[in-house]
C-alpha cells in the first residue's frame, strides 16, 4: 500500500505527499537589463531555486496545525500550494471541502470599485453565492470597522481600512479549510486582536487550519501541531511546544 493510500484512510482535510516545487532565478534584475544584455549579445542565465523538496503531511479535518520556519524556508510556498495559487512540480496536493486563503488579504479586490462591490467579488472569489454574501453583508461591515466609507471606491482606502475590509470577507466565508499566513498584522492592536479572536472561533467550530506565522504564543494558542520546514524541507512534525524548540535550536 502507497503512502498517499495509508493516509487517505483517515480521511484528511490536507494531503500534501512527496511535493517538490522549484521556481526559476534570473541574473537579471530587470527587463532593461535583459534588453541591453540581449543587445549586447550576453544570455541571461535562469537557475533553478528549490523552494520545496519531497514534503509529505496531512492535516486532519477539525485539525489546526502550524507550519514553522525561519524567512525563505518555505511556509508561504506551502500555503499557496495547498491554496491552489501554486502547482506542485513534483507530488500532489489534495483538499477536501472549500479553502479560503488569509494570503494575499484583498487579492482579488478591484481599485475602482466601491467597497460594497468589492464585498461581492471577493466573497465570490472565495466560493459564496450572492445570496450567501447579503446574508453575511451586515456582519462584513459590522467586523470592518469602516462605516460609511463601504460606499467609496477602494482606491481611496488607506491601507489599513482596505485590509480591514479585505480580511472581514474572508473570515466570514461558509469554509472547511482556513489557510492563514501572517494575516494577523492587519491594522491596530484591537483590531488584530479581534481578528485573534474570531479565528480562534473558527478553530473551536471544527474548521481545518493551516497556520504560518512568527507569532509563537499565537500558534501555541491556536494550534496542537507544527511542522518545522528548513531550507524547504520539512524536519519535524509533532506536538506544538516541540515544533517550536526544534525551530529554536535549528537558529543556532
Amino acid at each position: 500500500m502507497s503512502e498517499i493510500e495509508v493516509l487517505t484512510q483517515s480521511t484528511p482535510s490536507i494531503i500534501v505527499d512527496h511535493v517538490t516545487k522549484r521556481f526559476i532565478k534570473r541574473n537579471s534584475h530587470s527587463f532593461k537589463e535583459a534588453f541591453v544584455g540581449w543587445l549586447r549579445g550576453r544570455k541571461v542565465r535562469a537557475d533553478s531555486f528549490t523552494a520545496l523538496e519531497d514534503v509529505t503531511f496531512q492535516v486532519g479535518e477539525g485539525e489546526s496545525v502550524a507550519v514553522l520556519g525561519f524567512n525563505g524556508s518555505g511556509k508561504s510556498t506551502s500555503l499557496k500550494l495547498v491554496s491552489g495559487v501554486l502547482e506542485p512540480d513534483e507530488g500532489i496536493v489534495l483538499t477536501r471541502g472549500r479553502v479560503a486563503g488569509l494570503i494575499e488579504v484583498g487579492a482579488g479586490f478591484h481599485p475602482d470599485l466601491t467597497g460594497r462591490e468589492n464585498v461581492f467579488l471577493n466573497a465570490a472569489i472565495l466560493g459564496m453565492s450572492r445570496a450567501e454574501t447579503e446574508a453575511r453583508f451586515d456582519e462584513i461591515l459590522e467586523f470592518s470597522e469602516i462605516g460609511d466609507f463601504i460606499d467609496q471606491e477602494v482606491k481611496h482606502y488607506s491601507s489599513g481600512m482596505f485590509m480591514r475590509l479585505a480580511f472581514s470577507v474572508a473570515i466570514h466565508v461558509d469554509l472547511d479549510i482556513l489557510l492563514v499566513d501572517e494575516v494577523l498584522s492587519v491594522g491596530d492592536a484591537p483590531f488584530r486582536e479581534k481578528c485573534r479572536v474570531r479565528i480562534q472561533q473558527l478553530a473551536e467550530t471544527g474548521v481545518t487550519m493551516l497556520v504560518v506565522s512568527h507569532d509563537m504564543k499565537m500558534v501555541e494558542e491556536l494550534c496542537e501541531r507544527g511542522i518545522v520546514i528548513n531550507r524547504g524541507r520539512k524536519i519535524f512534525d509533532g506536538p506544538i511546544v516541540d515544533a517550536i524548540d526544534v525551530l529554536k535550536k535549528s537558529r543556532r
